[in-house]
């Protein structure tokens, strides 16, 4: 990466592969319902704008920096937000996202517009860029954006993860209209992660979570393909890129030729073994089961240490292998935070 300053923050660092003085350590969902203060904004608005009201999603993106410590903050949105500045109609309600009128035809996916983040979503925008005021330096901001493929799954069907199926459904019926829905996402995601950078994201993830359900070679064909494209879109300013699919476990080598700096990966996959099969091409992230978090502090705070020192020190990033849960005791996720402390590499 052309970026090699050793004052980075640590999570930068170990983005880089470069020594840090300890493992760094954040979580996917971080802000969110297990934290009372979180509830307590949702209290007042609805999911949708409390994504869509700056001031509101920059407070809530920093409780988890003030109340547990973590060493990044991830803008709290949703990955479909720019599908619906595409044209999707989506509805958020108490059960997920649903789409009224999926996306199935040559008619809709032609229909679908490109969006200028800076007209359509002015808002996510506006919230890195009061994250890096709030912040000044301390810890970096993370941007984010679902990958092509994971948002297909949502938008051909009703929004909820079974649209999965739908997605298989179009790929094996109709594979052309898939990839061109997939295009056109691709164009979408990688203007929407440039304007994230330009408004002064430090790092991007992307979420591929719906790729791991894919055979290899479709995961080639249809995620792999599309991931690629956005990453080398971007324009990366030494910006590191992070990649996470849930369910890795039989995709982590073509993974790693995604071109992303640093491979997220779930429980499921022992990260020692992660580390030998990729080498020292990438770093990693992960990989503590978010159930875990629903035991004993002890427990938590044995097993993170565990994570941290399976990941091997320069390279690795403490996370879990998929989004924190929404009934997990706050004690517990510090424990988890705390984990990384009094451990230098």
């Amino acid at each position: 990466m052309a970026n090699t300053n050793p004052n980075a923050p640590r999570l930068i660092l170990a983005c880089r592969r470069q020594p840090v003085d300890r493992t760094p350590v954040w979580m996917m969902r971080q802000a969110g319902r297990y934290l009372q203060e979180y509830r307590t904004v949702r209290s007042r608005v609805s999911f949708l704008d409390l994504c869509r009201t700056p001031d509101l999603a920059v407070e809530v993106s920093l409780q988890p920096y003030r109340l547990l410590g973590v060493d990044a903050v991830i803008m709290f949105s949703d990955i479909l937000i720019p599908v619906m500045a595409m044209g999707v109609p989506i509805d958020f309600t108490e059960e997920g996202p649903r789409v009224s009128d999926p996306i199935r035809t040559e008619t809709q996916v032609a229909a679908l517009d490109v969006p200028d983040p800076d007209i359509e979503t002015p808002f996510v925008l506006d919230i890195i860029r009061k994250l890096r005021r709030e912040l000044n330096g301390a810890v970096p901001v993370i941007g984010f954006a679902g990958a092509p493929w994971t948002l297909a799954t949502y938008i051909v069907a009703n929004g909820k993860s079974a649209g999965v199926a739908s997605a298989k459904s179009m790929m094996l019926h109709s594979p052309d209209l898939l990839h061109r829905l997939l295009e056109k996402l691709t164009l979408s995601v990688t203007g929407y992660l440039n304007g994230q950078i330009d408004a002064g994201a430090q790092v991007i993830q992307l979420f591929d979570t719906w790729a791991g359900e894919l055979s290899p070679s479709d995961y080639e064909e249809f995620a792999l393909r599309y991931e690629r494209h956005v990453i080398e879109g971007l324009k990366r300013k030494g910006i590191p890129v992070i990649l996470y699919v849930n369910g890795c476990a039989g995709i982590l080598e073509r993974m790693a030729s995604s071109g992303a700096d640093v491979l997220s990966i779930d429980w499921r996959l022992d990260l020692s073994d992660a580390r030998r099969r990729v080498g020292n091409r990438v770093a990693l992230q992960g990989n503590l089961d978010p159930q875990v978090l629903l035991g004993p502090r002890e427990r938590v705070f044995q097993l993170a240490r565990q994570t941290v020192r399976d990941g091997g020190g320069a390279g690795h990033i403490l996370n879990l292998g998929h989004g924190i849960l929404p009934n997990t005791p706050v004690e517990n996720a510090r424990a988890f935070v705390e984990a990384t402390q009094g451990l230098s590499t």
